[in-house]
């Protein structure tokens, strides 16, 4: 068996459940969003996203209230907008820091990731959600404090999750062969980009999903199962 000497893992789905993300997460930053953007609108950060989403829908003029409105669609539809996700960490970080929630994770991932890094498994995200809300993720979990377990954390700004050339950007920023990289995830599609890549690949199927009889991948019912 090949040594693995990096796992870069996913978060929903793998190393937590889509519902945080979808039922506390994003209703939490939609409401607060308007808000917010007037709020905040003099911070240089705040601008450069706001203008990022502008140019990405390609509207070349268009009032606050419009790049707002264009916004709020786009978490309804969960598009993948590199500036939507760094507007929403900037608004999960008020509310992780105002203990208004804090981030789940499944029962057995902090003590497996806790066991990999005493095995001097070197740890990375990749996720299409910010930096900065991955960070702010593990920082405010429900096990405590994940963030010194990683080296590393990746979002869209490397490219996207199902293109294999983000799996080879990854690849050269590690430093690692990627015969001895594991990429974690529940997504099918972005385990192949992985492979494509050459990295190798776990395949988390989590209950009540029952593990297929021939996976494309290989699978997991939990991170306990995986043997680095």
């Amino acid at each position: 068996m090949i040594e693995i000497r990096a796992i870069v893992t996913d978060i929903e789905g793998t190393t937590s459940s889509i519902s945080f993300v979808k039922d506390v997460l994003f209703p939490y930053a939609r409401k607060r969003l308007p808000g917010f953007v007037e709020t905040h609108v003099d911070r240089p950060e705040v601008q450069h996203w706001l203008h990022e989403a502008a140019k990405e829908a390609g509207l070349v003029e268009a009032s606050r209230q419009e790049v707002i409105e264009m916004l709020l669609r786009w978490i309804d539809e969960d598009r993948k907008s590199t500036a939507l996700k760094a507007l929403q960490g900037m608004i999960w970080k008020e509310g992780y820091e105002a203990g208004d929630y804090r981030a789940h994770v499944y029962p057995e991932v902090a003590a497996r990731l806790h066991q990999w890094r005493a095995d001097g498994i070197h740890l990375y995200v990749y996720s299409s959600g910010s930096v900065q809300a991955q960070k702010l993720f593990f920082r405010y979990s429900e096990a405590g404090d994940l963030t010194p377990l990683f080296a590393g954390y990746f979002d869209t700004e490397i490219g996207p999750k199902r293109e294999a050339a983000s799996y080879r950007r990854i690849v050269e920023a590690v430093g690692e062969r990627p015969e001895h990289m594991l990429f974690l995830s529940d997504i099918v599609e972005e385990l192949d980009a992985a492979s494509a890549a050459g990295m190798q690949t776990g395949w988390l199927v989590r209950p009540p999903q029952a593990l297929p009889a021939r996976p494309a991948h290989t699978a997991y019912a939990d991170f306990d199962a995986i043997a680095p």
